[in-house]
C-alpha cells in the first residue's frame, strides 16, 4: 500500500525519509523546506483527524516535533499543535479490543526508527519485528497517543497519559554544559553565556523546578571559579542568583535519616539538575531508580534541607573565590614561604616553584604577584631574581592568571619595560636562556655564588642584572598577558 501526497506524488517512503531527516536534524531555525513539511503534514491531520490514516500523519508530526521546539517560521507550531490536539480530540475516547497500545510504552530512544516503521505499517508483505501486533500500531487510540506524544514535546509537560519525555531543550543543554565542563566546548559555546545562563534559569525557575536548577548552578561553578572564566559578572551572576534562591530552602525540618551525595564530577552533577528541572525529568528519574534499585528516592534528593547545604556551599565558594580572582589578592602568607628566617630570598624553593612542571600551577598565580609587588621594593640581585620569578609564575599559570594577579603583574612589568635603556649592553656573554634547567641552576649561582657551584656554561652577574634583558624579559610577559583582559577591566579592577 503506498500512500500519496495529492500535490505533487511524493510517497510515503520519499515522506518518511524527509520526516527522519528533520528529526535528525531539528536544530535549526527558518528553515522553509523543513517548515512546508511540516505544514503539510499537519494539514494531512487536521483536515481528516479522525480517519484510516491519522496514525501516519500523528507519527509523522512526532518525528518533527523536536524541529517545532526551535525557531520555525512563524504559525507553523501552532498550526501542527492545532492538528495533533484535534487528532487527539477525534480518536482518544474510540472504542477497540485491545488491551494496551504501544504509544504507553514508547520512549525517545524509539523515535529513530518511527521511519521504518511507518513504512512496515502501510505495507502487509513488509517484515513485522515490533512487540505489538500492526492493529494497535494502527488503532485510533494509538494513533490519539502518538499526537499526545506530539504535543508533549512541542509543549513539554502539557499533556498527560504518555511516557515522560526530557524537553528537547533539557537534552540540548546536557549536552552542551557536558562538553563544556568536560574542558572541550562545543565551538558554537559561548562560555560566559551558557554559564550566566544557568543562573538565570534558577533565578526564574519554579518551584518544583527550583532544586535541579541549584543543582546546575552548583555544577557550573566549579567551572567558573577554577579560573576557566575570566569575565567578573559570571561569578556575579551565579552568586545572586544563589542569594536569591536561598531563602526558599531555609527554615524548615525535614523527615529524611539521611541525605544522598549529590555527584562530584560536574558533567554529571550538571545532567542530574537538568534532569530533575522538568517534570517529564522527575518522573524518569523515579521510574529508572524503581527499575534499578539504585540512588536515593526524588524527595530525598531534592529535600529543601539539602539544597540549603548545597546553596550556602556553593555561595561560599563563590564569594571567596571571586575575591580571589576578582579582588585585591592578599600575598602577605608567602612571605613565610618565599623567605628565609633572615628575611632573605629562599632561593632554592624559588627555583623549584619556577620549574615548569604541573605540580607547580597551584603556586603560580600567588608566586607571580608576590614576586611582582617585592620586586617594586627590592633593588640589586633581590631584584632581577623576582623579575625572572614573576615572568616564569605567569608562564606555569594554568589555566591563566586571574585579573588579580594579570593586574599586579602586569604594572610591575610595564614599569621596567617603560625604563630608560642603555644603547647596549655593558657585558660581552649573552643574556640568561629562560625557560631551561641551566637557568635555574644559572639564578641560583648568579643569586647567592658563594652557596651554589655554577654550571658549565654560567653567565656573567652583569648579563642577570643587565637593563636590556629586564626589559625584554618584561616585554615578553606583557605580550603574554595583555591579551587576557580588556584595558578597561584591568583599570576598573584597580
Amino acid at each position: 500500500m503506498k500512500i500519496v501526497m495529492d500535490m505533487d506524488g511524493v510517497t510515503l517512503e520519499e515522506l518518511s525519509e524527509i520526516w527522519d531527516e528533520i528529526r535528525e536534524n531539528y536544530d535549526t531555525s527558518d528553515n522553509s523546506a523543513y517548515d512546508r513539511a511540516v505544514l503539510d503534514c499537519a494539514a494531512r491531520l487536521a483536515s481528516d483527524p479522525g480517519g484510516e490514516s491519522a496514525h501516519v500523519w500523528a507519527i509523522g508530526l512526532t518525528m518533527m516535533a523536536p524541529y517545532l521546539t526551535w525557531l520555525p517560521g512563524a504559525g507553523v507550531a501552532e498550526q501542527a499543535a492545532a492538528a495533533l490536539e484535534a487528532a487527539d480530540r477525534a480518536l482518544r475516547d474510540r472504542g477497540c479490543p485491545h488491551d494496551s497500545h504501544p504509544y504507553l510504552s514508547h520512549d525517545d530512544e524509539e523515535d529513530e526508527y518511527l521511519a521504518e516503521l511507518v513504512l512496515a505499517l502501510a505495507d502487509e508483505t513488509a517484515d513485522w519485528n515490533e512487540d505489538s501486533p500492526r492493529s494497535e500500531w494502527r488503532c485510533p487510540r494509538n494513533a490519539a497517543g502518538f499526537a499526545r506524544i506530539g504535543l508533549d514535546i512541542i509543549h513539554p509537560g502539557s499533556v498527560t497519559d504518555v511516557p515522560p519525555r526530557l524537553p528537547v531543550e533539557a537534552k540540548d543543554s546536557i549536552s552542551t554544559l557536558s562538553a563544556l565542563l568536560h574542558g572541550y566546548p562545543k565551538p558554537w559555546t559561548d562560555i560566559d553565556d551558557e554559564i550566566s545562563s544557568q543562573a538565570s534559569e534558577l533565578s526564574g525557575a519554579a518551584p518544583a523546578d527550583r532544586a535541579g536548577r541549584l543543582m546546575v548552578v552548583r555544577a557550573v561553578t566549579w567551572y567558573a571559579v577554577s579560573g576557566m572564566v575570566r569575565t567578573k559578572s559570571v561569578l556575579d551572576d551565579l552568586a545572586e542568583a544563589v542569594e536569591e534562591v536561598l531563602p526558599h530552602f531555609t527554615g524548615g525540618g525535614c523527615a529524611h535519616d539521611g541525605h544522598p551525595s549529590l555527584p562530584d564530577s560536574g558533567p554529571d552533577a550538571a545532567a542530574l539538575g537538568i534532569t530533575l528541572s522538568s517534570s517529564g525529568g522527575r518522573e524518569i528519574y523515579e521510574r529508572r531508580r524503581i527499575a534499578s534499585g539504585r540512588n536515593a528516592p526524588l524527595d530525598a534528593v531534592v529535600c529543601p534541607v539539602l539544597m540549603a547545604e548545597v546553596a550556602d556551599r556553593t555561595l561560599t565558594l563563590l564569594r571567596k573565590r571571586r575575591d580571589d580572582l576578582f579582588g585585591e589578592r592578599d600575598t602577605s602568607h608567602a612571605d613565610a614561604e618565599y623567605l628565609r628566617a633572615d628575611g632573605r630570598l629562599n632561593i632554592e624553593l624559588l627555583v623549584e616553584r619556577t620549574d615548569n612542571k604541573s605540580w607547580n600551577e597551584q603556586y603560580a598565580d600567588d608566586l607571580g604577584l608576590w614576586a611582582a609587588r617585592r620586586h617594586q621594593q627590592s633593588d640589586g640581585r633581590d631584584r632581577a631574581v623576582l623579575l625572572l620569578v614573576a615572568h616564569q609564575a605567569m608562564k606555569n599559570s594554568y589555566p591563566s592568571p586571574p585579573l588579580s594577579v594579570v593586574r599586579g603583574v602586569l604594572a610591575t612589568m610595564r614599569a621596567v619595560a617603560a625604563a630608560p635603556l642603555p644603547a647596549e649592553c655593558l657585558h660581552e656573554d649573552e643574556h640568561p636562556p629562560l625557560g631551561r634547567a641551566e637557568f635555574r641552576a644559572g639564578m641560583a649561582h648568579f643569586w647567592a655564588p658563594e652557596e651554589f657551584p655554577p654550571a658549565e656554561e654560567s653567565r656573567s652577574a652583569a648579563s642577570w642584572t643587565c637593563p636590556r634583558f629586564a626589559a625584554a624579559v618584561a616585554e615578553q610577559c606583557i605580550a603574554d598577558l595583555g591579551d587576557l583582559y580588556e584595558e578597561d577591566a584591568l583599570a576598573d579592577a584597580s
